[in-house]
């Protein structure tokens, strides 16, 4: 079991992910501890998200693809006037269905719908703001979410991991020496590790244009985005002296 001790030592700190090795018979080993414990870090965003969709309506699917075309067209031009281009935005579907009048017996066709949502990350907090209002200027969005997200993981998850290992390590210190008995070396250690999810409402679309409110700071100005918290559980096998 010794000559373990070296490679699990070193994947659990290289890893930021579940070990995958077969959890140790820890019944049936004698002079040991097993314990584990919870850690976390709390990291600054690196990512803004923001989704909106575009959906427009006409009496025939040309006419409401057409305008579908235009809207997104005016999405293009938003994004280059902020320096960003197009192509980094994520489209995630495009539906063109018809909307039926029940109001009949036999329902029947009264129009056509396009629809279809667009993902955009953004680096530069500081452009959030001009975009989140400008959409809401041109109209072309029933609404749009904004949400704050940590895409480079490895670094916190490393630090939650640390935090999880430290606290597995005192217990298994503290009941070591109420044993009367000394910690020895690891033997054995698993990781798991979680990414909190946060869900923001929908920035509803406004049914005046923000230029006509006069000038006004977004809901997003000076405020600082919403740390993200890593944890990670520790699960630990030491021996005893």
């Amino acid at each position: 079991m010794k000559a373990m001790v070296p490679l699990v030592c070193t994947v659990l700190l290289l890893t930021t992910f579940s070990i995958a090795q077969d959890r140790p018979a820890l019944t049936a080993q004698p002079n040991t501890i097993f314990v584990a414990a919870d850690g976390k870090f709390e990291s600054p965003p690196d990512t803004a998200l923001i989704q909106f969709n575009i959906s427009t309506q006409a009496d025939s699917s040309k006419d409401a693809y057409d305008q579908a075309s235009k809207a997104a067209e005016t999405v293009r031009q938003v994004l280059r006037a902020n320096g960003i281009d197009p192509k980094t935005a994520e489209i995630g579907f495009l539906s063109v269905y018809p909307v039926y009048d029940y109001k009949s017996s036999k329902p029947k066709v009264v129009a056509y719908r396009v629809t279809t949502n667009v993902t955009l990350k953004l680096k530069e907090f500081s452009k959030v703001g001009p975009i989140t209002q400008q959409l809401a200027d041109a109209n072309v969005s029933e609404n749009q979410t904004l949400n704050y997200t940590l895409e480079n993981t490895d670094e916190a998850k490393g630090k939650a991991v640390a935090d999880a290992f430290r606290r597995a390590r005192a217990s298994a210190q503290a009941l070591a020496a109420a044993s009367g008995r000394t910690l020895g070396e690891l033997s054995y250690a698993s990781v798991d590790t979680f990414e909190n999810i946060r869900i923001v409402a929908p920035l509803a679309r406004r049914t005046m244009p923000m230029a006509a409110m006069g000038a006004t700071q977004a809901p997003t100005e000076e405020f600082t985005p919403q740390n993200v918290t890593v944890t990670a559980h520790v699960s630990a096998l030491f021996g005893l002296k």
